[in-house]
Order: structure tokens, then C-alpha cells, then sequence
């Protein structure tokens, strides 16, 4: 990973479990073998994490971000930005640290878009507080979606050690979710899919399986029509493009471990569909990538855990998970570019 940029980490929601993540995170850098990383934060919040929790771990402002392999075997390295822990109590999100939580967001992207770090993890946020500060984005990847340009798709992809999944439908009631499924909306995911997963994941032709909205996939009609009218004809259409691409299959036989060999990752239709099988595979090992955007973007599968935040048990599993991804991501990239400049 030597070839690589150090990575950025943003605070997330001060109040929650972020900063404490990110300590411990650096604590296991040893044992993990983490890259270099540092966090975009105003230093009197992590030092006040520290005190609160006391856990043995210096910090370290850096200027630069070239600064960050220097100090980070010895101290986490903190990109300071504006703020202070006033405002901060653990297990409340406030709109007070709002700009501070939007402030990390906007230049980790900006330090990696202009190539001084390599990825961007993300610490979780807290939609409802940013909300009452003015916050006009439905969530977090939307944002990062605005920052990255018009024309952006995001795409949700959760992944662990055993299983990739894209929910091409997210947080909307199952009554809409038959509406929001079309052919273009399913080509177009497999399309941003496939290229994500051989530019980041070094997959030459990656396979793409695609879950049934009904039981037993419709069986034919019997249980639904969207995949005779909807899934089947776009499916054909991406492999007739050239894109190696099975369905629609039935979702309650796609997850067991055999037939998880036959497939690089799964397209499910609806949120649970895709959420349930990769969190009871690994629960604390998940990591969410966000897939369509000019960098690379990880973050761990979970929330802010207000309740457990300044408890000191919050574990760093899903947030050490997304920087060894992030970092294997970028490295994936760098040898691409190298190849492909040498080619």
C-alpha cells in the first residue's frame, strides 16, 4: 500500500461514536496494518474523546497532508478545521456542530478530488441534527454526489469478506418499490456496477446477479409480473452489451455459500433484500462503499450509536474494515492508471 496517498477520515456527528471509532481505529493501525490515515477535526474534540474515555493515544496537527506518514506511527494525525468541543456532549446530536460535521465532509472531498489523499472514510452522520441547521440533502452520499459534480449516480454497494450487495432501491416503502424499479434504473446500476468493480476491485469481467422482486422470482407471472415485464428485458439487454449478468433469481436461494461462488455481486430490489443476507454474514465487518463517484468513498455499515456514545464500547471493526478497503481500492486504482499509461 506504500504507493498510495494517506487516506482522509471526516469526524461525522461529534456527539456520536465517530471520534471514538477513529481513536481506536489508530490504536489497532498496528495490528491491522492500516495505511496511514488522518482525521479531518477540530483537535479539542479528539483530545476531549480521549480525556472522556481514557484512552492512551496522542494526536498530532499536521498542515499538510504529506505530513500525515510522518507522525502517524506515533500520533493520529488531525487536519484541523474550525471548532471547538463546546457545543458537544456524548449521545446528543446537536445543530450547533453542524458546520463542523459539513466542514470535515467538504475538504476530505476536496483533498482527495485534487489527489493530496488517496479515499475518503466517512464517519456517520446525524441526518435529523444537520436537518435543523439547514442541511438540504436527503443523506450523506447525496451530498457527496453535489460535490462530486452534476451528472453523478451514486451507488450503494455493502460489502464484507463473503458478500457484495447493491440495494437498487434504498429507503422507500415496499408499496413504491414496484414503481421505482424500471429497465433503465437496472441497466444503469449494472452499468456504474461493473465499471466500479473492475477499476477498484480489479475484476476483469465481473459478474453481476440480479434478485427477483417476488417470491420464488415471479414464478413465471403466478407471483408478480416485474420480472417478465421489467427485470427480464433489461437483463437481456445488458448481455447482449457484452455484460456477464444472470436473472432474475429467486432471493431466498442466491445467499447460501455455494451459490455466492457464482457471482461477484448481488443487485437486490429492494433495501432488507440486500441488507439482511451481508449483515448476518458479518454484522460488525460490513463496510458501505458509495460506487459512481470521481473518488474513492468508504464508510462503516452502521450508524452513530448515540446511545452508546462516551461509553467506551463501541466497537471500530466496520470503521477499520473501510480504511483496509478504501486503501485496497486505491490501490487497485494507482495500478490501473499505471497499466493503463504503460499500456
Amino acid at each position: 500500500m506504500s504507493n498510495i496517498k494517506p487516506i482522509a477520515m471526516t469526524l461525522g456527528e461529534p456527539g456520536g461514536i465517530g471520534p471514538e471509532l477513529a481513536l481506536k481505529a489508530w490504536l489497532s493501525r498496528k495490528d491491522h496494518v492500516l495505511p496511514p490515515f488522518f482525521i479531518l477535526s477540530p483537535k479539542t474534540i479528539m483530545d476531549q474523546t480521549i480525556e472522556s474515555l481514557g484512552l492512551r493515544v496522542k494526536t498530532k496537527v499536521i498542515n499538510e497532508v504529506s505530513q500525515t506518514g510522518k507522525f502517524f506511527e506515533d500520533a493520529l494525525p488531525v487536519f484541523e478545521i474550525p471548532g471547538t468541543a463546546q457545543d458537544i456532549e456524548h449521545g446528543t446530536a446537536s445543530s450547533k456542530t453542524a458546520s463542523i460535521v459539513i466542514d470535515s465532509i467538504t475538504h476530505a472531498v476536496n483533498l482527495t478530488r485534487s489527489g493530496t489523499a488517496s479515499a475518503v472514510v466517512t464517519n456517520p452522520i446525524q441526518k435529523s441534527a444537520l436537518y435543523q441547521a439547514g442541511f438540504k440533502h436527503p443523506g450523506h452520499t447525496e451530498f457527496l454526489a453535489e460535490l462530486s459534480g452534476p451528472g453523478t449516480i451514486p451507488v450503494m454497494m455493502l460489502a464484507n469478506s463473503q458478500l457484495r450487495v447493491v440495494p437498487m432501491t434504498i429507503h422507500i416503502a415496499l408499496s413504491e418499490v414496484p414503481k421505482q424499479l424500471t429497465r433503465e434504473m437496472i441497466k444503469q446500476l449494472v452499468r456504474i456496477t461493473s465499471k466500479s468493480l473492475q477499476r477498484d476491485f480489479g475484476l476483469e469481467k465481473p459478474r453481476l446477479a440480479i434478485a427477483g422482486l417476488n417470491p420464488h422470482a415471479g414464478e413465471d407471472g403466478s407471483m408478480g409480473d416485474e420480472e417478465i415485464r421489467i427485470m427480464r428485458p433489461a437483463i437481456k439487454a445488458l448481455q447482449n452489451d457484452g455484460f456477464d449478468v444472470v436473472g432474475p433469481l429467486p432471493a431466498d436461494t442466491m445467499f447460501h455459500a455455494e451459490a455466492r461462488a457464482n457471482y461477484d455481486v448481488a443487485l437486490c430490489s429492494y433495501h432488507d433484500q440486500a441488507l439482511i443476507p451481508v449483515k448476518t454474514l458479518d454484522f460488525h465487518g460490513g463496510v458501505n462503499v458509495t460506487l459512481g463517484l470521481p473518488f474513492i468513498r468508504t464508510s462503516p455499515d452502521h450508524g452513530t450509536a448515540l446511545d452508546i456514545a462516551g461509553k467506551g464500547i463501541a466497537r471500530p471493526d466496520s470503521l477499520i474494515a473501510a480504511i483496509k478497503m478504501a486503501a485496497e481500492m486505491a490501490h487497485k486504482r494507482v495500478a490501473g492508471n499505471a497499466a493503463s499509461q504503460g499500456a
